[in-house]
């Protein structure tokens, strides 16, 4: 199972994807203005194009863990992603608080909002480590 993590900001959407086995979180490049109907196709092309099966949403809680405004928005956008991707591809809102910090010690060729989607989705794929023992079965 390949599973998508998203990073999301209007101007612009970090992505990073795993590897089948769930083993591997990987930095790809970001989608400008994913909220628009361009970014909103790129996105679903590319769930398409990498045989996503399971998108994974950061959500940015407030250090005490309550909603924000960018949580609304977050929450918004997953609806209407889940919208144009449909039943068949499950959104997962995941915990994001510190990925941005985390990302911007971390270098590396694509950018810092992609890489911060990469240390959001190490961080579900460890938690979710049975998902992909199911799948091995």
């Amino acid at each position: 199972m390949r599973v998508l993590a998203l990073d999301y900001g209007s101007a612009r959407c970090g992505c990073a994807l795993s590897d089948p086995t769930g083993t591997l979180a990987t930095p790809i490049a970001h989608v400008e203005r994913p909220g628009t109907r361009k970014g909103m196709a790129r996105l679903a092309a590319l769930v398409r194009e990498r045989e996503v099966e399971r998108v994974v949403l950061g959500l940015p809680l407030g250090l005490s863990g309550a909603d924000t405004a960018q949580t609304v928005e977050v929450r918004e956008f997953a609806a209407r992603l889940s919208g144009v991707l449909g039943e068949a591809i499950p959104i997962d809102l995941y915990d994001e608080r510190f990925t941005t910090v985390i990302a911007a010690s971390v270098g590396g060729r694509e950018s810092e909002d992609s890489r911060a989607a990469a240390v959001l989705l190490e961080g579900w794929l460890a938690r979710n480590r049975a998902l992909f023992e199911e799948d091995e079965r």
